[in-house]
């Protein structure tokens, strides 16, 4: 191979459409946009959706639901999860550190699935109630300043 016979692959390239070229061209006069109207003249185009006037279904359908923009920084941490970290002092920080919540979490909650037999205690992390006996009848304790 030379760098002189070097060629895009067959199809790759495909000449650039010539319009209002003539008869000849087979897209002379109107040029592909048909006969009058909007889409036939220059900026003659609306916007997605637009309907003609009529009340686009966007706008006919009702509004429904919500989704929180604050719901990605809350995580939770489950009992077991705790029982597997070494760590006794347990906080944001530590829980980041060892993968088991995003690093965009800043609100973290225990939630009561599983059991937890050593004592742990937590800063700045909330708990359900459940996960808050559960906590305190290991010998834990909850210190939440968050």
């Amino acid at each position: 191979m030379q760098l002189n016979t070097i060629k895009p692959a067959s199809g790759a390239k495909h000449a650039k459409r010539r319009v209002g070229r003539g008869i000849g061209s087979g897209l002379g006069k109107t040029a592909g946009r048909g006969h009058k109207g909007q889409k036939s003249r220059a900026g003659g185009f609306h916007k997605v959706g637009f309907e003609g006037g009529q009340m686009p279904l966007q706008r006919r359908l009702p509004k429904r639901g919500f989704k929180s923009a604050s719901l990605k920084f809350n995580a939770e941490i489950t009992l077991a999860a705790l029982q597997k970290l070494e760590a006794t002092e347990v906080n944001l920080v530590v829980l980041k550190a060892a993968g088991l919540v995003p690093e965009i979490a800043r609100n973290v909650k225990v939630i009561k699935s599983g059991e937890l037999t050593r004592a742990v205690t937590l800063s700045g992390i909330g708990a359900t109630a459940g996960a808050k006996v559960a906590i305190e009848a290991a010998g834990g304790s909850l210190a939440s300043n968050a």
